[in-house]
């Protein structure tokens, strides 16, 4: 399929709007550019019956493309204020990296207002909705399957990290950004946020984005973006793959609610088994599963440089290289940093904490504003900062 003819509209505004990617994509290699027709066809007209996930970015079709391929069809919203800027650089990162634990991309379509991306299509969904989701999943998550998607992604991430030129920060690491395919081994999804670290750049400037939760403080409080972020998000996902339970749960007790405080908790009174999600029904290796958990509080550290890289975090893992409980310190908490700690009393509710956790990042400009404890209207703003390349 040839894909630059796709760009030649005779409607003035749409040359304008397509030239304006023209020049984002020059030098973009492996983009194989669809027609929006041709993605109608695959979706049945966009049938709600072939949707498959929805979001603040749009929403993901399944289809069967015409060369026979399933295919996942997600479709940037009109609506969305960073949809151009997240779709560029979802292209742009990951046209040309290639690893078994993430998602490949097939191509896009850019004709007219519409920004869609299509990737290889994966049955088994996303950790959020089948681990996490409530016990609406028919799928079976064994000790062993668990251990192999903690690896799995970190094996993705390791690749971002260490092995792909230039390096890349995800920046959104979480349980719906982890899909899963047939055989339930892991692919990293969704990188509209991702940033490349340049050759020799010794910093590099960024705006906050990411899902309280799973963000790293310093990164949420001063904007320090850095593969050490990336190894926090990864932290809470591996406790929660172990756990069975989401970071934020306020469902329960007040003492139980935040996952890494509980963490925490119980690894000080040497209870982490404690933990182990209780579907297992005792079915797991209690010594491997205690030492996820405690790789998770490494990843996890409130100093940014205690915690590991990922090709350590791997061999830990993987058993070529014992964790040290000495290393392991305490855990740096959103709460915390925003005056939210749990026993303050009246002052803060829990719905309040609630809210800030859940809060969802994001901004046109360098500047992020979450929301007050005491009103619905923001009034913490975060701005970005440089950071040293080897962190």
């Amino acid at each position: 399929m040839t894909c630059f003819p796709l760009f030649c509209r005779k409607n003035q505004s749409s040359t304008r709007h397509t030239s304006k990617f023209d020049d984002e994509l020059s030098g973009v290699k492996n983009v194989t550019l669809f027609s929006y027709k041709q993605l109608r066809i695959a979706t049945d007209d966009f049938s709600p019956v072939n949707k498959v996930g929805e979001g603040g970015f749009g929403s993901v079709y399944k289809g069967r493309l015409k060369s026979g391929k399933m295919a996942a069809i997600k479709v940037l919203s009109s609506e969305s204020k960073q949809g151009v800027r997240e779709f560029l650089t979802e292209i742009k990162v990951i046209s040309d990296v290639d690893h078994e634990n993430l998602v490949k991309l097939y191509g896009c379509c850019i004709e007219d207002d519409h920004r869609i991306l299509i990737y290889n299509y994966l049955e088994n969904n996303s950790l959020a909705q089948t681990l996490l989701g409530g016990g609406h999943s028919s799928i079976q998550f064994s000790w062993r399957t668990r251990t192999k998607i903690c690896i799995g992604v970190a094996k993705g991430l390791a690749y971002l990290h260490e092995q792909v030129k230039p390096h890349i920060i995800h920046r959104d690491i979480k349980a719906s950004n982890i899909l899963l395919d047939r055989d339930l081994t892991p692919k990293i999804s969704d990188f509209g946020l991702a940033k490349l670290i340049p050759p020799n750049a010794t910093h590099v400037s960024t705006r906050v984005a990411g899902t309280i939760g799973y963000l790293a403080p310093e990164y949420a409080i001063r904007g320090q973006a850095t593969r050490k972020s990336d190894i926090y998000s990864y932290g809470v996902l591996l406790i929660e793959i172990v756990t069975g339970r989401c970071n934020t749960n306020s469902h329960l007790p007040i003492d139980e609610q935040y996952l890494l405080e509980r963490t925490w908790q119980l690894y000080e009174r040497k209870e982490l088994v404690l933990l182990v999600d209780t579907s297992l029904d005792g079915d797991f290796d209690a010594e491997q599963a205690c030492k996820f958990l405690k790789i998770g509080l490494l990843c996890t550290q409130d100093g940014l440089k205690l915690r590991p890289s990922m090709s350590t975090i791997l061999k830990m893992l993987t058993g070529e290289m014992a964790v040290d409980d000495n290393k392991i310190t305490k855990p740096g908490l959103i709460s915390d940093f925003m005056d939210l700690k749990i026993k303050n009393g009246p002052k803060t509710r829990p719905e309040q904490i609630n809210a800030a956790y859940d809060y969802v990042l994001s901004s046109e400009d360098n500047t992020t504003t979450l929301p007050s404890t005491s009103s619905s209207q923001g009034n913490s703003t975060f701005t970005t900062v440089a950071y040293d390349q080897s962190i």
